[in-house]
C-alpha cells in the first residue's frame, strides 16, 4: 500500500507539473490590447461641421441625376463628380500625396432608366496599405439623386440626405484616416448610377473580380444624415447595418445545412464587426442589425459586391422619412416634401461616419482573416478548431469566439495566441456556433471566419 501511495503521489506530481506548464505557457502568450486608443481620436477627429459643409455644397449642384448636364461647372452629375474628385486631390496633397486618386469611366445604354448611351464616372482615392497593398476595406457613398420621376434629368433633385450625406461621410473619412497608416489598403468611393440600376457598384465589383482584389469588407452608406422617421420616431443613438445570407454557388447546401451556417456569411460577420466596433468606441450610438440585404423594395450598392462574392453591408439611418425620398420639392396638403438640405442633421451624420472610420481602421490595422477553418467534435465534450496560419508582421496569434445557435452576436471569446489548432474544453459543438478571427498586436482584429469543413 505505500508503494502503491508512493506511485499515486508521483503521478499526481506529473499530472500537476503537466497543468502547471500548460498554465505557465498561457500566461506567457503574450495577450494583445482589448482596444486601440487611436481609435477614440479618429471618432473625436470627425467633424460635423466639415460633413455639413460637403453635404451642402453636393446639394447645390442642383441635380446629380445620371442623365443630367455634364459640362456645366455649376450644375449636374459632372460637376459634382469632378467636386469629388478635387477634394480627394486635396486631402491627398495634404497628406503629402498618400492617397491615389482613379475613376472609373464606363458606358451604359440600351437599359430601361438608361435608354441612350452614357458615360458612368465612379470617383475614387484609394490609401495603399504598407504590407497587404492588395488587401482592400471599402466605404462608399453614391454621388447620384433623383426626384419623383427618376427618368427627370432637370428637375431640382439636391439629394441632401440620400446620398449626399453618404459621399460626404467617404470624404470626411479620408480625411481622418490619412492621418495614419495602416497595413492594408482602404478605398473611399463616390459611386454613381446607383437611382437608375446599381451601375456604379456593378462596375467596381466586377472589376474587383476580374483584377483580384482581395476584399476583405464593403461599407456602403446610404443616408445616414436623418433621426426623424415618419413613424414618429426621433433617434440618433441608433443605426442599421443590413448583411445578406450566405449566397450558395451552386445547388448543393450541404455544407449550409450540415454547419449551420445561413446566419453566418462573411457579409453577417462584417456587421457584427462594425456593431462591435460601434459597441467599443462610441457612446451613445447602437447598432441595429438587419439580417436581411436590405428594405423591402429597395436597393443600395452593396449588392452589387455581395452578387460576386466579397462581404458588403448596408449603413444607414435608423428611422427614414418617405416624404423626403425620391420626392419633387413641393407643399402638398401641408406636407413639405423633398430632400432638401434643411432636413439633415450632421452630428448624427458625424457619428455614423466615425463608426465606419473605426470599422474602416479596425480591419485595415488588423492581420488578414484565417483561411480553411475547421471544426471537429462529433460525439466529444470539447470542440476543436484548425486554420490556416496567416502571414503578417503583426499578427499576435488568434481569438475563437462562440455563441449559442439563436444568438445574433457572438457572445464569448477567447484568446489562443499564435497557434493554428486549438480545442476548447468542455464546449459542446452542438450546442453553440464558432468562428476564428485573427489579432493584431494592436488588438485590432479580422472579421470572424464561420468553419466551412470538418476537422478529421
Amino acid at each position: 500500500m505505500a508503494s502503491l501511495s508512493r506511485a499515486s503521489g508521483f503521478i499526481i506530481l506529473v499530472l500537476l507539473y503537466a497543468v502547471g506548464a500548460a498554465d505557465l505557457h498561457a500566461q506567457n502568450t503574450p495577450v494583445p490590447p482589448q482596444t486601440d486608443l487611436r481609435m477614440y481620436d479618429i471618432v473625436d477627429a470627425v467633424s460635423a461641421d466639415r460633413i455639413e459643409a460637403d453635404i451642402r455644397t453636393l446639394a447645390a449642384f442642383g441635380t446629380r441625376h445620371t442623365l443630367s448636364d455634364t459640362t456645366s461647372d455649376e450644375r449636374g452629375i459632372g460637376a459634382a463628380r469632378r467636386w469629388v474628385e478635387s477634394e480627394f486631390d486635396q486631402i491627398s496633397e495634404s497628406c503629402g500625396g498618400c492617397l491615389e486618386v482613379e475613376t472609373q469611366r464606363f458606358v451604359v445604354a440600351g437599359e430601361d432608366r438608361i435608354p441612350d448611351s452614357t458615360v458612368i464616372v465612379n470617383v475614387y482615392a484609394v490609401q495603399r496599405g504598407t504590407t497587404h497593398p492588395d488587401r482592400y476595406v471599402i466605404m462608399s457613398g453614391d454621388i447620384d439623386s433623383r426626384a419623383s420621376d427618376v427618368m427627370n434629368d432637370s428637375i431640382d433633385a439636391p439629394g441632401a440626405n440620400d446620398n449626399a450625406s453618404g459621399v460626404a461621410g467617404a470624404l470626411e473619412a479620408a480625411r481622418v484616416l490619412s492621418e495614419y497608416e495602416f497595413g492594408s489598403s482602404i478605398i473611399y468611393a463616390g459611386l454613381s448610377g446607383e437611382e437608375q440600376g446599381l451601375f456604379g457598384g456593378a462596375h467596381m465589383a466586377k472589376v474587383a473580380k476580374e483584377e483580384g482584389w482581395q476584399i476583405a469588407g464593403v461599407l456602403n452608406n446610404d443616408m445616414i444624415s436623418n433621426i426623424e422617421g415618419q413613424d414618429g420616431v426621433i433617434d440618433n443613438t441608433v443605426y442599421r447595418v443590413f448583411s445578406q445570407y450566405n449566397i450558395p454557388q451552386d445547388d448543393d447546401r450541404w455544407s449550409e445545412r450540415y454547419f449551420g451556417g445561413e446566419n453566418d456569411s462573411p457579409s453577417r460577420n462584417l456587421a457584427r464587426y462594425v456593431a462591435r466596433m460601434t459597441d467599443l468606441y462610441i457612446p451613445n450610438l447602437d447598432a441595429m442589425l438587419i439580417y436581411r440585404l436590405d428594405r423591402f423594395g429597395r436597393g443600395g450598392h452593396h449588392t452589387p459586391f455581395n452578387n460576386e462574392g466579397f462581404p458588403a453591408v448596408r449603413i444607414m439611418e435608423a428611422h427614414e422619412d418617405y416624404t423626403e425620398q425620391h420626392q419633387d420639392i413641393r407643399n402638398e396638403n401641408g406636407i413639405d416634401y423633398g430632400d432638401t438640405i434643411e432636413e439633415i442633421y450632421p452630428r448624427y451624420a458625424a457619428k455614423l461616419t466615425a463608426a465606419n472610420a473605426i470599422t474602416l481602421a479596425g480591419i485595415a490595422d488588423a492581420p488578414p482573416a484565417p483561411d480553411s477553418v475547421k471544426i471537429g467534435g462529433a460525439v466529444q465534450p470539447s470542440t476543436t478548431l484548425s486554420w490556416q496560419p496567416v502571414e503578417a508582421d503583426n499578427l499576435a496569434g488568434y481569438k475563437i469566439y462562440w455563441r449559442k445557435t439563436t444568438a445574433p452576436r457572438w457572445e464569448n471569446s477567447r484568446f489562443v495566441g499564435d497557434v493554428t489548432e486549438f480545442t476548447l474544453e468542455n464546449v459542446i459543438i452542438d450546442n453553440y456556433l464558432f468562428g476564428v478571427a485573427a489579432v493584431g498586436e494592436s488588438g485590432n482584429e479580422s472579421p470572424v471566419v464561420f468553419p466551412t469543413a470538418l476537422l478529421r
